[in-house]
């Protein structure tokens, strides 16, 4: 299938604006503004406003299904080390997750399909703020995306450093990890350094704590179950002969599986609270609950694999991949209807920089691919009768 050259045109102007005029997470005012006037011309209803700065395009033909189709829009505070043209004009801000380029070929297949029209049923064009650790997806849901704008399933693509451009991955269930944070106070009792009987060490028992959390993965979990815990930050301590009254650590845990999120969780705490305990040191633990796993619905995915054997040819497809711990808000889309998650090679001739690198530009050899995707989904999902 081919597509027309001024569409494609335009697809790759809008990218290389939207790289050069970064916006972070719910402060997308030029882009949305850009997304509802592409939408607005092309003849869809356009709706503004959910999570701030999202953007509802809804494009009606016909009686039939009616599904969903997600980009985000946000920017990282990344300063960008890379040179293209387009390179990113607003300091300390740049499109290093490729969010550009999702949003682009999304506002192009809207268009297509707009023009095209091979279909029978509604496609709702979900452009999302805030993925990046700030949660836009889950606002948008709780916002009332679904009960405003009812779906039978949702879809989201990312592009992925690492696959060569022309394949295509899918799962039909994890795809992404959770993600949660903690924060871990110890307290002790502060003393001279030289004469640490007289007080409660905590800089030791975090020392302890810190080794005694790797063992929940190795030790206390099934070597089939997938989890990560990283402490990524420790403080604590004024001056180098005071025994500091009290350590603060932050980390991170990461899972496959919603039963093994839950048990980490436990033990994590149960550590918290008994080991510092014949240290003289009491310790507590407040969460951050981030992402749910990116689970995908094995219809959805499959569906997903159908058309992309399709459009890139069975080699090109890759089933049951290996899930990334990194972690993705769509997971909350996810929670709340039935859809997939599916990442688009992006390696060229040269390998692609790693996502969220300051070297990282988005692959632009992806728009057609992208954008023929979407149209040949949508075509397959609301066939007409």
């Amino acid at each position: 299938m081919s597509l027309p050259a001024a569409l494609l045109e335009n697809a790759l102007n809008w990218r290389r604006q939207l790289h050069q005029h970064p916006e972070l997470g719910y402060q997308e005012q030029q882009t949305s503004e850009l997304v509802a006037q592409v939408l607005t011309e092309a003849g869809l209803q356009v709706f503004r406003g959910l999570a701030g700065t999202g953007v509802i395009g809804t494009l009606e033909n016909g009686p039939g299904p009616v599904i969903g189709l997600r980009a985000d829009m946000d920017a990282l505070p990344i300063t960008e080390k890379g040179a293209p043209q387009w390179k990113s004009q607003k300091a300390g801000v740049m499109h290093a997750c490729g969010h550009d380029g999702h949003t682009s070929i999304l506002l192009a297949a809207a268009c297509q399909l707009a023009a095209t029209r091979n279909f029978s049923g509604t496609i709702h064009f979900i452009f999302q703020p805030a993925e990046e650790n700030l949660g836009g997806a889950r606002k948008m849901v709780e916002e009332g995306l679904f009960q405003r704008f009812p779906m039978d399933a949702v879809y989201a693509m990312h592009n992925w450093p690492g696959m060569p451009v022309g394949t295509l991955a899918v799962n039909p269930d994890a795809m992404m990890a959770s993600l949660d944070s903690f924060e871990i106070t110890l307290h002790g009792k502060s003393c001279h350094a030289a004469m640490p009987e007289s007080g409660a060490d905590p800089m030791v028992v975090a020392a302890e704590l810190i080794l005694a959390l790797q063992t929940i993965p190795s030790r206390r979990l099934s070597p089939l179950a997938s989890a990560v815990v990283s402490v990524t930050q420790i403080h604590g301590g004024e001056a180098i002969n005071v025994i500091p009254e009290q350590i603060v650590l932050r980390g991170t845990v990461r899972c496959l599986q919603t039963d093994v999120r839950n048990r980490v969780r436990g033990l994590i705490e149960d550590f918290v609270t008994t080991l510092p305990r014949p240290f003289g040191v009491s310790g507590e633990i407040h969460w951050y609950p981030g992402y749910p796993v990116t689970a995908n619905h094995a219809e959805q995915a499959e569906q997903v694999r159908a058309v992309a054997v399709d459009v890139l040819g069975e080699a090109q497809v890759h089933w049951q991949v290996n899930p990334s711990m990194a972690s993705e808000d769509f997971a909350c889309m996810l929670q709340a209807c039935p859809g997939a998650y599916f990442w688009l090679g992006a390696d060229g001739a040269t390998p692609s920089a790693p996502l969220h690198n300051a070297n990282y530009d988005f692959n632009d050899e992806l728009l057609p691919i992208g954008i023929t995707f979407w149209q040949q989904l949508v075509e397959r999902v609301l066939a007409k009768a």
